[in-house]
């Protein structure tokens, strides 16, 4: 039994104490096999990129990316000016006969909803939360909005579906086409929901759903309290009113086509103007018809027409040099009146320092007389299309202060300008010149407030997930647990010896002194 253990432990320290770079013919065999594995796990690996199993998930991951980014981006801009979609939902009741029945509270929550939902669903789908949940809820709206669409395409009773609110304006057509790409994207993603790659982990996901829906609902909250964050309408500070009506020399001019119906011995024939035939035939009517629009400036629909003699005022308001004030009141029986004494003070303050001040309203003369004895309004009236001073500014009412034709402030009723504020001229304080928060400013406010958390929190949690699969990959690694097997076996024959006070390379090291029995050096 003595020889035997000898046997074992030469073996070992034979083993232990081979020089490193020095094989043996089964070590080197081992290492051979295991350089072929890792070949042929190589090839497989590079092959698998281009399995139908790969690219299938590939397309399916596109699909969510084009889907999510889109209700993201659509839910995005609606929200941020919740009137405009108020408004352009007010255009589709009424292409239904519908808006009689349909009051502005109503209206105003359903943009409010549609723009949260909408931006819900698309955050939703960008990072795979409720794979299958979600990926149903977007069928069923893509299968609502297709056949919407198409309707609007074929009757074309509104220009502009308002799909990205002002941000990007397409045509019904184009609407269409876009629709039924994201409805194909849609029933992919619903026949294979656990093809998306999930983006954070299950039990996280509520931060996003939650963060999300907070952020998105502040937002519209804030948007209708002040102004849209972001501007995109024709009227926006920065805009040289006189320049956006302008038409260039060279720019397209409407076309249109005359045909007259003519008619002979009873007989009505339609001829153009190029076709008129001789005197035998008698006239009965005709018709024009637009063939091209042609340019259209941005600003296309703004005049201003003084109330007590019906004068267009438009050139001479945006002509006049410095500063004027124009309060923006769509309609007067709608308008809020909780800050009246603050109108009043802006209206003092520009008698006082010779700015001009005029009231642009769409309300009837009955309307202006009951708002006249309701404030003591001593500022002049002027008449304006309302839909164009809805579009001028979200407020009724509503600030906007000119400096030569142009577009530098606006406010909200909830946010005017007080006495603290007009401390002297408006070319003495900062209110006299545009906004130094520019569009780029804006944006990176809301990357901080939204995409940056988000983004750090999908970091986090990619970074525990992986800690989590390099524990669970050591416990499973056959090696692993050999190795760590061979390390306790040396630590407890080492203990062993000790105990027994018998040499360690009795262990297998191979190396150390050589000792009797005693405990003396040989």
């Amino acid at each position: 039994m003595a020889n035997k253990e000898a046997e074992r432990n030469n073996g070992e320290s034979l083993s232990a104490g081979t020089p490193q770079g020095v094989t043996t013919g089964k070590t080197r065999d081992a290492a051979d096999s295991e350089t072929g594995k890792k070949t042929v796990n190589k090839g497989n690996h590079t092959s698998s990129l281009f399995t139908p199993h790969s690219v299938l998930k590939r397309v399916i991951d596109f699909c969510r990316l084009l889907l999510g980014l889109t209700f993201t981006l659509s839910g995005f801009v609606k929200a941020i000016d919740p009137q405009g979609t108020q408004y352009k939902i007010e255009d589709y009741l009424e292409a239904w006969g519908l808006q009689a029945y349909a009051a502005d509270l109503l209206t105003l929550g359903a943009s409010v909803a549609l723009s949260a939902v909408e931006f819900w669903l698309g955050v939703c789908m960008l990072f795979a939360i409720r794979r299958r949940r979600t990926s149903r809820l977007m069928l069923v709206v893509m299968s609502v909005m297709t056949p919407l669409t198409l309707w609007l395409a074929l009757t074309d009773p509104i220009s502009d579906c308002g799909c990205f609110g002002d941000a990007v304006t397409l045509t019904n057509w184009q609407t269409f086409w876009k629709n039924v790409v994201l409805l194909l994207a849609a029933v992919a993603v619903a026949r294979r929901p656990m093809g998306m790659t999930r983006v954070i982990s299950r039990s996280n996901r509520w931060i996003v759903t939650n963060y999300a829906a907070v952020f998105i609902l502040v937002l519209e909250a804030w948007s209708l309290y002040d102004l849209p964050l972001f501007d995109f309408r024709p009227y926006r500070v920065g805009t040289d009113i006189r320049a956006g009506m302008e038409i260039p020399e060279d720019a397209p001019m409407p076309q249109f086509e005359t045909t007259f119906i003519m008619e002979k011995d009873g007989l009505r024939r339609e001829f153009t103007l190029d076709e008129y035939p001789d005197s035998t035939w008698t006239f009965v009517d005709s018709r024009t018809v637009q063939t091209a629009e042609g340019y259209v400036p941005p600003i296309h629909d703004f005049s201003i027409v003084r109330r007590t003699d019906g004068e267009d005022i438009t050139d001479s308001i945006l002509a006049a040099p410095g500063y004027t004030f124009l309060l923006v009141a769509p309609y007067l029986e709608q308008a809020d009146d909780s800050r009246l004494d603050l109108i009043n003070q802006v209206y003092d303050y520009a008698e006082d320092h010779g700015y001009g001040f005029f009231c642009l309203t769409a309300s009837s003369d009955k309307s202006v007389r009951r708002w006249r004895i309701m404030t003591g309004a001593e500022y002049e009236f002027c008449t304006t299309d309302g839909t164009t001073l809805k579009t001028i500014v979200r407020s009724n009412p509503g600030l906007v202060l000119l400096k030569d034709g142009k577009v530098i402030r606006k406010w909200s009723h909830n946010i005017l300008p007080d006495e603290y504020e007009l401390d002297g001229p408006l070319d003495r304080i900062g209110l006299g010149y545009m906004p130094e928060k520019s569009a780029t400013v804006k944006t990176l406010i809301v990357v901080a407030w939204f995409a940056l958390p988000l983004l750090l929190l999908v970091l986090a949690d990619r970074m525990w997930a992986w800690t989590k699969w390099i524990k669970r990959k050591r416990r499973s690694n056959k090696i692993y647990q050999l190795f760590k097997l061979k390390d306790n076996e040396k630590e407890n024959c080492s203990r062993k010896l000790e105990d027994e006070h018998e040499p360690p390379g009795g262990c297998g090291s191979g190396q150390g002194t050589q000792r009797d029995t005693d405990g003396r050096e040989a």
